[in-house]
């Protein structure tokens, strides 16, 4: 049975907006297994990011509790990786340094060998002097996932990382990432606009209703690795999506 690792229970958030305050989470409750890989997906305002980022502890405003391998969130940790939708490298920094930046407490050959190991996961071998100007947005994206993983943390945090690419690169992204996944065993939110690409990835797909932001459904895709994505199953998953945001 897989362990529980994040913990979110009856969590709110609201902001003031200019014609009152704005509801943005209304008692959130969810349960993240260790390795687990969930997406969480919704109409625009339903608060996934919000969610994604009160996990991260970059946003603290939240009533309610959120715990992270047992201990309650209270700001951002090494141990959280972060991975945006843009790549937001440091320019001045080759792939290898940015893979780096994270692991100030490592030794040079901690470091070295890390680096490595990452650039041959994200399949970046002889780009390791390559500055972000000279990278692919694909490319640069990958750099972002292994500059998450570099202090080898216990959740990884996905704000819809491929949301800026092209169809092609996309998709191989997503396989790149199923792939890291399974062999990091790394906890996995991602946050996702595309009902596909949830069902492509997760182990369980999070419905969010529209703001304030709720857990409609959470739904277990019960497909084997790697998904075929023109598959029977594939197709029955996405309709029951479909019929979750009443669009089928």
């Amino acid at each position: 049975m897989m362990s529980q690792f994040v913990s979110v229970r009856h969590v709110g958030r609201s902001f003031d907006g200019r014609a009152g305050v704005v509801t943005a989470l209304k008692d959130i409750n969810l349960d993240i297994g260790s390795g687990e890989f969930i997406a969480l997906v919704g109409p625009s305002g339903c608060g996934k990011s919000t969610l994604l980022r009160s996990i991260a502890g970059l946003d603290l405003g939240f009533s309610g509790q959120i715990l992270v391998g047992g201990e309650p969130v209270t700001g951002p940790k090494r141990t959280r990786g972060l991975v945006f939708q843009e790549a937001r490298l440091l320019p001045w920094l080759t792939a290898s340094a940015n893979i780096a930046f994270g692991m100030k407490q490592a030794s040079e050959r901690e470091k070295r060998d890390r680096v490595h190991e990452l650039l041959e996961l994200v399949g970046l071998v002889g780009f390791e002097d390559a500055y972000p100007h000279q990278l692919s947005g694909g490319m640069a994206q990958r750099v972002a996932i292994a500059r998450a993983l570099a202090p080898r943390p216990s959740i990884l945090l996905m704000d819809e990382p491929f949301g800026a690419l092209d169809a092609f690169t996309r998709i191989k992204l997503q396989d790149a990432l199923r792939d890291i996944w399974r062999s990091q065993n790394v906890t996995t939110v991602f946050v996702t606009h595309d009902i596909d690409e949830s069902l492509v990835l997760a182990e369980k797909v999070v419905v969010m209703s529209a703001r304030p932001g709720r857990i409609a459904e959470v739904i277990e895709v019960d497909l084997p690795y790697p998904r075929d994505r023109v598959s029977d199953g594939f197709a029955r998953y996405r309709n029951i999506l479909l019929n979750s945001f009443g669009l089928h």
